[in-house]
């Protein structure tokens, strides 16, 4: 496979994956710190290396405070008032259960990959 293709596949799946669980993405950063919109985008896009825009951000930070997961108030201290949101504990609750269930599938998967090579030998 050319150089080409490996890094179009590897950009597109790990834009997939990223967009799939964005919601867990955005709970994460902001139990770290509380974030205005784009705090958050800027960080998505540093840390994962992937463009989220804010068609795609603002939207799922509006679900996410319809499911009083965030909560948000408005920094009108700053040049231009700000939006920030702060996690909720339902949204600890929902980040702590996410967390468990993705380590518990990347064990998993490695509980296979492992045992696909012991049998193989």
């Amino acid at each position: 496979m050319p150089q080409n293709d490996t890094t179009t596949n590897q950009k597109e799946i790990q834009t997939k994956i990223t967009k799939s669980v964005l919601d867990l993405i955005i709970l994460k950063l902001i139990d770290q710190q509380p974030m205005h919109g784009y705090q958050i985008i800027t960080k998505i896009r540093k840390t994962f290396n992937v463009h989220f825009g804010p068609s795609t951000i603002y939207p799922l930070l509006a679900q996410l405070e319809q499911k009083e997961q965030l909560t948000s108030t408005w920094n009108t201290t700053t040049e231009k008032p700000r939006k920030i949101f702060t996690i909720t504990h339902t949204g600890k609750n929902i980040l702590k259960i996410a967390e468990t269930t993705v380590d518990n599938l990347y064990k998993t998967i490695h509980t296979i990959e492992n045992n696909n090579n012991t049998t193989q030998q």
